[in-house]
Formats: C-alpha cells, sequence, structure tokens
C-alpha cells in the first residue's frame, strides 16, 4: 500500500495561556470544536525538548467549515520562551498559517468590526487571489485566504487552517523537498520582487522570491474530505540574512512550531521519507513497525505520530490517528485501524464532529 496524506491536520502554536489562546482562536476564528483538551507529558520529543520530557497542556480544535486544526500549545513545567530577535517575514521556519475563507471581503469586514489587528488591506496575490493578514493578541501572523469549498456551512466567514508560508534559503531545494516528500507540486506562481502585499508585514518591504505550491492529485484517506486541499508558500529572502525562528529554543516555545499532516500506512512513509533524506528525527512508537506495537494516547485521541525536518529544520508532522472521539457524551469513539485507509469517512460522520462545538 502506498503512503497517503489526508491533507493538513493542524498547525502547532506554542503559547503562554492555553484557556485564553483557544478563547481568542474560538471566538475570531471558529475553531470551536475541541477534539483534544488535555495536559499530559511530551516525553517522545526528547531531541527538541533539552532531552527531558516537559509537562504540557495541549488543545487540538477544529473548524467545521473545514480546512486543518490548530494545536495551542503550552508548556506547564517551564516558561515557554520568545525568540531572542524580532521574528520577519523570510526568517527560517513557519512565519505565518494559513486560513481559508469562502469570501475575503466579508471575511475582512467582520475581522476589521471585532478589531482584530489587520496588517494589511484586502490584496490580491501574484496569482489575483484575494487575502489579507491579521495579528493575533500573542503576535502570531495569519493570512486569510479566498477559498470556495466548505465542509459543513456555520455562522463563520472563514474555515479552518489551509497551509502555511515558510521561510527558506533554497527556493529550489525546498521546493524539491515539500514535492516528493508531501506531494506539493503543483506551481501556482513563482517571482523575485517586492511584493506590495506583503507591505504590511514585518521586513516586507525587502526583496523576495516567493512560490505558491498545491498538490495536483486530490488527497485520499480517512479525513480527506473534511481537511481539503492545502497550500505551501515558501518565500526566500535576498540582500540580507535570516535567521532561523526556534534557534536556541525548544519545540513548544512561543510561536508557529510545526505543520502536521494527517497520514496513512506510517511504514511507507518512513521508507520514503528515508530514501528521499528526510529520515523521522521523532518517532512516537518505533515498535508499532512490528505487530502488536503499541500506539500513543493523548487525551481521547490515539494514534501514531512522527516528525522530520524540511532543508531548513523547519519541523513537519504526520500523524496516523488510530482513535478519533466523535461523541464522547455518549462514549462514540472511532476506531480507525479496522477501515481501509484509502476510503474517506463518510461526511455525514464527520459532520457529527459539530455537536462538540463550544460557543
Amino acid at each position: 500500500m502506498q503512503q497517503i496524506i489526508s491533507g493538513v491536520q493542524q498547525v502547532g502554536i506554542g503559547v503562554a495561556d492555553v484557556q485564553g489562546a483557544w478563547q481568542w482562536y474560538r471566538e475570531n476564528l471558529g475553531f470551536d470544536i475541541p477534539v483534544v483538551d488535555a495536559p499530559g507529558t511530551a516525553e517522545k520529543m526528547l531531541p527538541y525538548t533539552g532531552g527531558k520530557p516537559q509537562d504540557r497542556h495541549a488543545i487540538i480544535a477544529l473548524n467545521i467549515q473545514g480546512g486543518g486544526g490548530l494545536e495551542v500549545w503550552q508548556y506547564l513545567t517551564r516558561t515557554p520562551q520568545a525568540a531572542a530577535f524580532k521574528v520577519q517575514l523570510g526568517d527560517l521556519g513557519i512565519y505565518i498559517a494559513k486560513i481559508k475563507c469562502k469570501n475575503a471581503k466579508l471575511a475582512f469586514e467582520n475581522l476589521n468590526a471585532k478589531a482584530v489587528k489587520l496588517l494589511s488591506a484586502l490584496e490580491e496575490d501574484p496569482a489575483g487571489n484575494p487575502h489579507f493578514y491579521i495579528e493575533d493578541p500573542y503576535g502570531n501572523v495569519f493570512e486569510l485566504v479566498q477559498d470556495t469549498s466548505i465542509f459543513k456551512p456555520t455562522e463563520a466567514l472563514n474555515g479552518g487552517v489551509f497551509g502555511a508560508v515558510i521561510g527558506v534559503t533554497d527556493i529550489e531545494k525546498s521546493k524539491q523537498f515539500y514535492a516528493k516528500i508531501l506531494g506539493y507540486d503543483k506551481v501556482i506562481f513563482e517571482e523575485t520582487a517586492i511584493f506590495k502585499d506583503f507591505s504590511g508585514l514585518a521586513r516586507g518591504n525587502a526583496k523576495y522570491t516567493r512560490v505558491l505550491l498545491t498538490h495536483s492529485k486530490s488527497r485520499k484517506g480517512p479525513f480527506a474530505n473534511m481537511l481539503g486541499n492545502s497550500q505551501i508558500e515558501l518565500v526566500q529572502l535576498h540582500d540580507s540574512e535570516p535567521k532561523k525562528i526556534y534557534e536556541n529554543r525548544f519545540w513548544g516555545d512561543l510561536g508557529y512550531i510545526q505543520i502536521c499532516y494527517d497520514v496513512c500506512n506510517m511504514g511507507n512513509i518512513k521508507k520514503h521519507c528515508q530514501e528521499n533524506g528526510h529520515p523521522f528525527t521523532v518517532d512516537s512508537n518505533p515498535e508499532i513497525y512490528a505487530a502488536g506495537g503499541e500506539i500513543f494516547g493523548m487525551g481521547d485521541a490515539a494514534g501514531h505520530f512522527t516528525y522530520i525536518e524540511d532543508p531548513d529544520g523547519t519541523l513537519i508532522e504526520f500523524v496516523e490517528t488510530h482513535r478519533l472521539p466523535i461523541l464522547k457524551k455518549i462514549g462514540w469513539y472511532l476506531n480507525l485501524k479496522k477501515r481501509n485507509p484509502e476510503k474517506t469517512l463518510p461526511n455525514w460522520m464527520l459532520k457529527t464532529l459539530a455537536w462538540n462545538r463550544v460557543k
């Protein structure tokens, strides 16, 4: 069986107040379905947490309109650290999370009315797509991108995570990585310029090579219909040296931690990554490749997670979901190990996740 990527499962955000941050994302961006809300110990991430297990509280929240979720993550045993410098566009790592919205103009007007900090006017990207940038109260930048796909309509004016903007040092090398490993093989645009629509961002008036990628093939897997299509935007800074966003910091410190993909057949993904020069740097369950291996639990969900690094060290997570709470009040949990991984779950089943919405 070939490796399967269902889509962007979530983008991780390190914060200092997990409940306060989730409330903001819930009220302003519609991430109101808590799939996971659990304290625990991050004991599998030792290469990125100073070689020691670290207590944390994580909330993974979805927007039922479709797209990926947000993993809002707070250290409990240490004070999460900010970068020692002002993080700017072009620095190495995830600088922006993309959020999809059916009508960018209405979303812009709505967030403006809510007094959300706008970093730009409603602009068009080089391909003519309407979009704009905002900043949350914690300094994280989001891009609202117009996309007409909606999994389940709600009163919210935007959906879930649509991808990310990632700073790189070598645009060609990074294009190959995101195409070979994650399937982003279609170029929407590629230009080198000073871009008007970047002007409101920190260091947005510099010269960049900018590439917007998507996948030419439709995603497969149990959650493909809900997670939908996605984009990766690579930006390479010219005329000055970028800094590594997580230099001398831990995974889970303040800012965008990783972008995570929901996958099936982790064994083949492991082989594929190794063959392309990007072996797993973290494997939550190395024994799982043998019959009877244990799975990893996180709150009411369970599965298998692994990490690789892109050519500049940006963390990419893979999660193979084995158990998912659909309606915890009545004990309805979905066992995905008993299903054909190439088939999508019925839309009606996934839409029942909306019964768990928190107002």
